[in-house]
């Protein structure tokens, strides 16, 4: 039988695929990413998501390997993960008050098949502090995130709306992931 192999060292994909109660183990991929600069986001993050799940399918050939990646795009610039307080101060006040975007790329490859894909949510924020920001900030939950906040955990009282898949803001949109998986083949438990 086919294993489910996760090619994410996140724990919050961790969580969501526990959340199905399906068997899977979890295989981080450990290449170096590359970005084409003429691609825009969307491209992007299939291809970042395709990148992890290609290199990791190397090593489980046989087996369904899951690729993902997340992006915070704001007025069509990709906020990635802050490289400290400062760069997370500037990309959540530039997000207070403001619609943006979250995409999350899906790869999923068995064999010679593979499916990539992408789900947009819009997330607005409410008109942030400096205050709210840099209690956000200190609380150490923006470091490793893109855009430098996490829905789902204190991040939640930035966020004012959504209008798209929750799940795909938090890392994996997990609905559309187990169709595409059943579609090549996969069988959940």
């Amino acid at each position: 039988m086919k294993r489910l192999i996760l090619a994410s060292g996140s724990p919050r994909r961790k969580e969501l695929l526990n959340n199905l109660q399906t068997p899977f183990e979890i295989s981080v991929s450990d290449i170096e990413e590359v970005v084409d600069p003429q691609l825009v986001p969307e491209q992007v993050v299939m291809s970042l998501a395709e990148q992890k799940a290609r290199d990791v399918a190397k090593k489980y050939p046989n087996d369904f390997v899951l690729g993902a990646d997340t992006i915070v795009v704001y007025d069509h610039q990709i906020l990635g993960k802050p490289k400290d307080k400062q760069e997370s101060y500037t990309m959540l006040k530039l997000l207070s008050g403001q619609v943006h975007e979250v995409l999350t790329g899906v790869a999923i490859i068995v064999g010679e098949d593979a499916v990539t894909f992408f789900e947009r949510t819009e997330v607005e924020f409410w008109e942030l502090t400096d205050e709210e920001i840099w209690k956000y900030i200190n609380s150490g939950e923006p470091a490793d995130k893109a855009g430098s906040y996490g829905i789902q955990e204190l991040g939640s009282v930035l966020v004012k709306r959504i209008s798209g898949d929750y799940f795909s803001v938090v890392g994996l949109p997990i609905s559309r992931t187990i169709r595409e998986l059943q579609k090549l083949g996969f069988k959940a438990n």
